[in-house]
């Protein structure tokens, strides 16, 4: 079943949010990202290349290429400070975001 316009939106609002996430636990490649969040929250593979590009170019990730047993060398992708910084603080804001949004819809625990 595909996504609703409203499912869209509220993904791309939280790639970013989802990749941090991912890259806080430990380094990955764009593709192991892009599957994990495939898995998980549905979304799409080609959302996250250009999103990595934008990541590297702000300074939140750095990457390394790595021989790969499997096919040609990969590019992992790891959090620089800035990008730990920008995960605590945009954790931060979608709790505060969720809670009142749970809050507003009854869901208060």
């Amino acid at each position: 079943m595909a996504d609703s316009p409203n499912q869209i939106q509220l993904k791309k609002g939280a790639l970013e949010l989802c990749v941090l996430a991912l890259l806080a636990r430990r380094e990955s490649y764009a593709y192991e990202i892009a599957s994990t969040l495939a898995a998980s929250v549905g979304m799409g593979e080609g959302t996250i290349y250009p999103l990595m590009r934008r990541m590297q170019d702000d300074g939140l990730v750095d990457t390394r290429l790595a021989e790969s047993s499997s096919g040609p060398p990969r590019k992992y992708y790891r959090l620089t400070p800035a990008g730990r910084a920008a995960f605590t603080t945009q954790k931060r804001e979608w709790r505060a975001f969720a809670d009142a949004v749970n809050e507003l819809l009854g869901d208060t625990r």
